[in-house]
C-alpha cells in the first residue's frame, strides 16, 4: 500500500452539501449579470460588426462611404477624360535629297476655342506641312504658332469644331510615388491613344539632349516609369485627378535600361506656352558671348587659371561688349554667386528679363574686374 492511499495528513472528507450550495449561488449571480448587461453588449457587437453587403443594406451614418468616392478603375476614368484631348501629329518634311520624309508624335489640346495644341518642338521642327489627327479619326492641317528649342516646346493650331480640352495641373505639387498616366501615339498613328500607367519616379532630373547636330540643351524633367516610346513625344502625362502635369519628351533608350521616361513639368511649360501664343517666340535675356568653355578644376590646375567660364567670343555691339567684356576674360561670379560653369550662368539668366542688370565678375590676366551688363533680348532663331 502506498502513502497516497492513506489519509496521511489527516484530511477531512469533503462536504458535498456545501459544494452544491456554492454552485447554485454562482449560477444565480451569473444569470442576473447577463440579464443586466446583455442589451448593451448586443448593441456594441452590432456597431463593431462589418456591415453586410446586400441589396437592402444601409450603411451607418458618418461612414467612410459618406466622404470618399474612388472610381473602381481610376485609369479608365483618366483615359476617358483626357484621351480625347490627346492628338496624333504628322510632320511632313524633306530630306537632304529633297525627298518627302514623314515623322510623327503627339500633342495635347489646351484651348478648344482657339484650337491651340502643345507638343514638343522636335516633333514639328523643320516641317513643311503639319497634320493633326483627332482621337475620333478626323484629320486637319495645322499651322505652327511658335516653337522654342531650349525647352523643346511648341504650339500649333487647327481650325476644328467641338474640340475637347485638357485641364493643366500644377507640377510643383507633385510627390514621388504618386500615380502617373501617359497618353500618346507610340510608334505612330496605328497606336494612337495608347495609355500606360506608372508612378512619378523622381523630380527635377537634369537631362542633356541633342537639339540638332552639334547643339545640346539641358532640360529639367519629371521622371516616370509609365511607358514612353517614340511617338509619345508631345503627349500628356496625367495625374490621378485627370490633370496634365507634364508633356512627355524623352526616354532613355538602352538595352540595360527599362522604365525611365521623362516629361517637361507643366508648371515650367505654362509661361513658355503663353509666350509662344502671344509672341510666337520666347523672349530671353541675352548677354552676348559665344564660343565659351567651362574651365574645370583640373584644367585650372594644369594651366594656372581660375575655375569659371572662358569667353571665346563677344558679339559686336552686344550687352557684354558694351559693358567692357573682352575675349579671353574668365567669368568667375554672377550677381555675387560663383560661376563654375555655363549652367551656373544660365541658372541666373533664367531669373532675369531683357533690360535687367547683371553684375559679372571676370578675371583678366590675373586682374579681377566687376562689369555691369544690361541684358538685351536674345535674337529669334
Amino acid at each position: 500500500m502506498s502513502y497516497f492511499d492513506n489519509d496521511f495528513y489527516g484530511r477531512r472528507k469533503p462536504n458535498y452539501v456545501l459544494y452544491l450550495s456554492l454552485i447554485l449561488i454562482g449560477a444565480l449571480v451569473g444569470g442576473l449579470l447577463v440579464f443586466a448587461l446583455g442589451p448593451s453588449l448586443a448593441r456594441e457587437r452590432e456597431e463593431n460588426t462589418p456591415f453586410p453587403a446586400g441589396e437592402n443594406s444601409i450603411p451607418p451614418e458618418n461612414s467612410v462611404t459618406d466622404s470618399i468616392s474612388i472610381p473602381e478603375y481610376p485609369v479608365v476614368a483618366i483615359a476617358e477624360k483626357v484621351g480625347p484631348a490627346v492628338v496624333h501629329i504628322t510632320n511632313i518634311s524633306t530630306d537632304f535629297f529633297n525627298q518627302a520624309e514623314t515623322t510623327s508624335g503627339s500633342g495635347v489640346i489646351i484651348d478648344k476655342d482657339e484650337g491651340h495644341i502643345v507638343t514638343n518642338y522636335h516633333v514639328v521642327r523643320d516641317a513643311r506641312r503639319i497634320e493633326v489627327t483627332l482621337a475620333g479619326g478626323e484629320s486637319y492641317r495645322a499651322q505652327l504658332v511658335g516653337g522654342d528649342v531650349q525647352t523643346d516646346l511648341a504650339v500649333i493650331k487647327i481650325n476644328a469644331p467641338n474640340l475637347p480640352e485638357a485641364v493643366l495641373g500644377d507640377s510643383d505639387k507633385l510627390k514621388v510615388g504618386e500615380m502617373a498616366v501617359a497618353i500618346g501615339s507610340p510608334l505612330g498613328e496605328e497606336f494612337a491613344g495608347s495609355v500606360t500607367q506608372g508612378v512619378i519616379s523622381a523630380l527635377n532630373r537634369k537631362i542633356t539632349v541633342q537639339s540638332r547636330p552639334g547643339e545640346e540643351v539641358t532640360l529639367n524633367l519629371i521622371q516616370t516609369d509609365a511607358a514612353i516610346n517614340p511617338g509619345n513625344s508631345g503627349g500628356a502625362l496625367v495625374n490621378a485627378r485627370g490633370e496634365v502635369i507634364g508633356i512627355n519628351s524623352v526616354k532613355v533608350q538602352r538595352a540595360d535600361v527599362e522604365g525611365m521616361g521623362f516629361a517637361i513639368p507643366i508648371s515650367d511649360a505654362k509661361p513658355i506656352i503663353n509666350q509662344l501664343i502671344s509672341k510666337g517666340y520666347v523672349s530671353r535675356p541675352f548677354i552676348g558671348i559665344y564660343n565659351f568653355q567651362n574651365i574645370t578644376p583640373q584644367m585650372a590646375q594644369w594651366y594656372d587659371l581660375p575655375v569659371g567660364i572662358y569667353v571665346g567670343g563677344v558679339f559686336p555691339g552686344g550687352p557684354a561688349e558694351k559693358a567692357g567684356m573682352e575675349v579671353e576674360d574668365i567669368i568667375v561670379e554672377v550677381d555675387g554667386k560663383k560661376a563654375t560653369s555655363f549652367a551656373d550662368l544660365q541658372e541666373v539668366l533664367n531669373t532675369k528679363q531683357a533690360g535687367d542688370e547683371l553684375l559679372i565678375t571676370v578675371v583678366r590676366r590675373t586682374r579681377q574686374i566687376d562689369l555691369r551688363v544690361e541684358l538685351g533680348e536674345m535674337p529669334k532663331e
